[in-house]
């Protein structure tokens, strides 16, 4: 993502108004010939645009000797409005530098000023002082978003990606505390300073974020492949990634359909994998294509109805079986079976008892599932707080906190 360009007011016009009343009474009375008449000049040049010229009669207004501080205040508020236009950022930093020194200024002018002498040195490329006028902005209580933006944005054009992630974490974190959400940008931006730091821990944290605040298939499809390549991550859940797959609108092709379908086949779930080729006929990606491919479409078709016939005529038996078992694992198993039927109350139900019943191999499976239960039951509360227990190494738990994010 490339950084956006900020804007920010130049102050032209208010310094003008402030500083060039060089032709009035009180004026002549403040300032002595001497030093209005070049002001003047500069005055009439800075409305021409000429505004090196400009500064060059603002300097010999400056030479001039014995200059009274209202005369020397006038004199910087001149230089700085010619050195803003100009893009002159040492002129305009060495102008607000004796300003802000008067002790003159009101705290919404030291605001204005030294944002003015920021966005100079941003717009010059000089990230360093954009960065240093800047955090002077932040202390003198200035709060203009905007220039949080230039802030990450110097950091990050000066190659500063740490520097970047820092402010950016801490103005997420800021906005996320305040029931705000972050801007796709600046969420985009985080993603891409983790990228440049090769850091992918943190790009996995940028793109949950993203997911949460803004989802979109594109950025789930990226979190869900980064998961499965994840170190450790346990070939035995490869159903419950489609499962978050399909939720996320990530299942794409009749490849992935079928071989969804399978993988619940031979969990022993035939109702979800009725679900999902029921789903994939809908969307024309199953029943079309080649003649070759559509009859493997149909042959699976007519196994999972076989295999799903057969499982509801042998649902109670198992129930029977389940329970007679040493441990709570079959009782789990038999409950998802029951709410991926649609039989969500007795399901859960089993679910629950299995687990309490305790002398699971898989605990973190159990738990996952129940979450996973509980969503298709329409039950957040209690969805959430079976996911939050998953605590597994070996994926459960990263899939667990994507459902919570997928939940949310």
């Amino acid at each position: 993502m490339k950084p956006q360009r900020p804007f920010a007011s130049l102050l032209l016009a208010s310094l003008l108004a402030l500083s060039l009343g060089i032709g009035s009474a009180h004026a002549q009375e403040s300032l002595r010939p001497e030093v209005s008449k070049p002001l003047v000049a500069a005055q009439e040049l800075i409305k021409a645009k000429k505004y090196r010229e400009a500064l060059a009669k603002i300097r010999d207004a400056d030479a001039v000797a014995g200059k009274t501080a209202n005369e020397s205040f006038t004199i910087e508020r001149m230089r700085l409005a010619a050195a803003n236009e100009l893009g002159d950022a040492e002129s305009a930093a060495t102008a607000v530098s004796a300003l802000l020194a008067s002790g003159k200024l009101s705290a919404n002018d030291r605001h204005n000023y030294i944002q003015a002498v920021a966005v100079t040195y941003y717009r010059n490329k000089n990230y360093a002082k954009a960065i240093e006028w800047t955090q002077r902005y932040f202390k003198d209580g200035g709060r203009d978003g905007q220039m949080r933006t230039l802030l990450v944005q110097a950091h990050y054009l000066s190659g500063d990606y740490a520097g970047a992630a820092r402010q950016l974490t801490a103005d997420i974190a800021a906005q996320e505390k305040a029931d705000q959400k972050p801007s796709i940008d600046s969420l985009q931006m985080l993603a891409s300073c983790y990228l440049q730091l090769n850091d992918m821990n943190g790009y996995v944290t940028a793109l949950e974020k993203l997911v949460t605040h803004h989802p979109t298939p594109e950025y789930w499809a990226d979190l869900l492949h980064r998961l499965q390549r994840k170190s450790g991550f346990a070939d035995r859940l490869a159903l419950d990634l489609y499962r978050l797959r399909l939720a996320s609108g990530n299942v794409g092709g009749a490849g992935d359909y079928m071989e969804m379908a399978q993988l619940a086949l031979q969990a022993g779930y035939p109702a979800e994998a009725r679900k999902v080729v029921d789903e994939g006929y809908a969307k024309k990606l199953l029943g079309s294509g080649p003649a070759a491919e559509i009859d493997r479409h149909k042959r699976l078709r007519d196994l999972v109805n076989r295999q799903l016939a057969e499982d509801q005529k042998t649902l109670v038996q198992n129930e029977k079986q389940a329970r007679a078992s040493q441990n709570g694992m079959a009782l789990v198993n038999i409950g998802y079976n029951y709410v991926l039927n649609g039989q969500n109350d007795k399901g859960l139900a089993l679910m629950e008892e299995g687990i309490a019943k305790g002398g699971l191999k898989r605990a973190d499976d159990a738990q996952l599932h129940l979450g996973h239960a509980y969503l298709l039951a329409g039950q957040k509360t209690q969805a959430l707080q079976a996911l939050k227990a998953v605590s597994g190494t070996d994926g459960t738990a990263d899939l667990a906190r994507l459902w919570l994010l997928q939940a949310k």
